[in-house]
């Protein structure tokens, strides 16, 4: 049943990449085994969609603006030791020089950290040394654009009061994990957490939306959930256009009886559900709505249609 592209390759953007301030090669820029990300997980990150214009021979970066707030709210919830915020500006250097560098003429997906910079610290940031990492990176969709198959996980969402899922953090990253090594033993593409209260929350790494009654309905953030920046641009989208939008708990069950079901994420874009623990979803097809959806948003990341001009910073 699995229809996901996981077999196809991702492969870094060019050989340098941005590391502790400087352009590097990819080999070289590597971390010591026993630093605090790999033995703690101890780092947050984000990913920012670019696009490259062919006409225009210009980079189309995604709600820029927004990535950054995120992956410093992120930082702030682990608590990392920043000196001050990474700015706007400050990004945006990095991330035309890396471009530029690397000659870039695709569209690529570029992936930032703020890391704690120490070798043998143990299980804490305070005090310790805060780094900042980047990278673009191609590849295939995430998901298989027409659809794929999922099943609610046996495990559940971790809790805010545990990890916080609304701050994106390296290590919290085995919660889904466990949830997508089961999905894909029993033949599924991915899998959908529950929160520890039983509601739906979200897919291993992305965002849920179900249609019922031509009514789009999400989980609020109180459900344990990222707080995605793609989910926040299909809400203000779907508002835009009279699409009535609902954040509220959802129900186990509610995902048997929608009428349509979709994914959201930086990696996944928007991908259709079409079955849910083998149950069918818009009689396991793309629907229409979704698929509606799925164009537009390719459309917003392109800068050929906007809310806020904001949206899209040009390299």
């Amino acid at each position: 049943m699995v229809t996901a592209s996981s077999s196809a390759k991702t492969s870094f953007a060019g050989p340098q990449i941005h590391l502790r301030g400087r352009l590097v090669t990819e080999e070289s820029g590597r971390l010591s085994i026993g630093s605090a990300p790999i033995l703690y997980g101890l780092a947050v990150y984000t990913v920012l969609p670019v696009t490259y214009d062919v006409k225009t021979k210009q980079h189309l970066a995604f709600r820029l603006a927004d990535h950054v707030r995120r992956l410093n709210d992120s930082a702030k919830i682990v608590g990392l030791q920043l000196d001050e915020p990474l700015s706007e500006k400050k990004f945006t250097e990095h991330l035309h020089d890396l471009l530029v560098q690397n000659n870039v003429r695709q569209d690529v997906l570029v992936r930032s950290t703020l890391f704690t910079d120490e070798v043998l610290a143990g299980t804490k940031s305070h005090g310790l040394p805060t780094s900042f990492s980047m990278y673009a990176y191609s590849g295939p969709q995430f998901y298989n654009p027409n659809g794929i198959h999922v099943c609610v996980s046996s495990w559940r969402r971790t809790p805010d009061v545990c990890i916080p899922s609304r701050a994106k953090i390296n290590g919290s990253y085995i919660n889904a994990t466990l949830m997508k090594n089961q999905a894909l033993a029993e033949g599924y593409d991915d899998a959908i957490a529950l929160d520890t209260a039983g509601h739906v929350a979200e897919s291993t790494v992305a965002n849920i939306f179900i249609i019922r009654g031509g009514k789009l309905i999400t989980p609020d953030p109180s459900a344990d959930i990222l707080e995605g920046i793609t989910r926040d641009t299909v809400i203000q989208w779907a508002e835009r256009q009279g699409i009535k939008v609902v954040q509220r708990q959802i129900d186990r069950s509610e995902l048997y009886i929608a009428d349509e079901i979709f994914i959201t994420g930086t990696s996944a874009r928007i991908t259709p559900v079409l079955t849910v623990d083998k149950r069918p979803v818009a009689n396991g097809r793309a629907g229409k709505l979704t698929k509606q959806l799925q164009n537009e948003y390719a459309e917003l990341l392109s800068g050929k249609v906007t809310i806020e001009p904001a949206w899209i910073t040009v390299l």
